[in-house]
């Protein structure tokens, strides 16, 4: 039995294990996807994660963090840049062929300082960095300075999950343990569609390797003692310190899902694309054509009624 403390090598772990995961390749249709994307954007990094990256599905849709340094580096309109800046992240969808492949993509946008202030230790908003201590690739880049800036908050996204997964996972465990603990907490904050055993698919396979490897080496690097007993951990957490962290995440379980649907409220009018993402949803689930004109796709607020009784005509609503 070894009681593990703080030491100084723990940090560098922790960044290499991110670092290595973020120079991983991914498909070439990807990285072709994202330079059409950035154009000349003067983007600090653009990160790729989510389903599509776990599992390649062609008929699927990639998820897609572009890294700003100002609001003003990304081409849209002045109102989408202020509710950004108000509360992040806008999403916008893309469509583009890449090799005869018809691609789409979620992006979400934010700045550099978003990112820090979201993956701080007492943000209530829960959203990123419970996103953002999954695995991730940085599939583009400006330079090694905004290299550095994102993975910083990369480390910060790990740091502040490990210290909630220890406050409010058991008392002792397996490190999968402490993260499905996590994860189901994070997931019911949110108004999230997928199902109850999503924390569990999350930590499977060779990803479950990757966090329990991660776990230790985060706590360490936090200076959270914790003795290892074969696969088990037992962080050193007072009964005190459990007892406010429960108080605190209530407050954070009680904003999670308002500020959500603020979000899904800000997006009825600054999701850019929205109305053909939407269109892609329902063909995908129900095999119905939306076939948007380009009125629609550019106005689907003004034509929301027409819309919805196409919708209701194909029967969409009874299925």
């Amino acid at each position: 039995m070894d009681d593990v403390r703080y030491d100084l090598f723990a940090a560098g772990r922790v960044a290499r294990i991110l670092t290595d995961e973020l120079v991983r390749p991914v498909e070439p249709a990807v990285t072709a996807f994202v330079g059409e994307l950035v154009g000349d954007a003067p983007v600090l990094g653009v990160l790729f994660y989510g389903s599509g990256l776990r599992q390649v599905d062609p008929e699927g849709i990639l998820d897609f963090y572009v890294v700003l340094d100002r609001q003003a580096d990304w081409p849209r309109s002045r109102a989408a840049r202020e509710a950004n800046a108000l509360l992040p992240p806008n999403v916008e969808y893309h469509e583009r062929t890449i090799d005869g492949r018809y691609v789409r993509a979620k992006v979400a946008i934010l700045t550099v300082a978003q990112f820090r202030a979201l993956t701080a230790r007492g943000n209530l908003d829960t959203t990123i960095w419970a996103r953002f201590c999954q695995p991730v690739r940085l599939v583009w880049v400006r330079d090694a300075a905004a290299a550095d800036a994102i993975l910083g908050c990369l480390i910060r996204a790990v740091a502040v999950a490990a210290w909630w997964a220890a406050l409010l996972g058991p008392e002792s465990g397996t490190a999968q343990a402490y993260w499905e603990s996590l994860f189901r907490r994070t997931y019911a904050a949110e108004l999230r569609v997928e199902g109850g055993d999503r924390p569990t698919t999350l930590l499977a396979g060779d990803l479950g390797a990757r966090f329990d490897v991660l776990l230790p080496a985060a706590w360490a690097a936090s200076g959270l003692s914790f003795v290892r007993e074969g696969d088990m951990l037992c962080p050193a957490v007072s009964t005190d310190a459990r007892a406010r962290a429960g108080r605190q995440w209530r407050i954070r379980a009680d904003l999670g899902r308002p500020l959500n649907a603020a979000r899904l409220f800000k997006a009825a009018f600054t999701f850019a694309g929205g109305a053909r993402y939407i269109a892609w949803k329902v063909r995908r689930h129900s095999g119905f054509d939306l076939a948007l004109t380009p009125f629609e796709a550019r106005h689907p607020l003004i034509c929301l009624p027409r819309l919805l009784w196409r919708l209701k005509g194909a029967g969409i609503f009874r299925r």
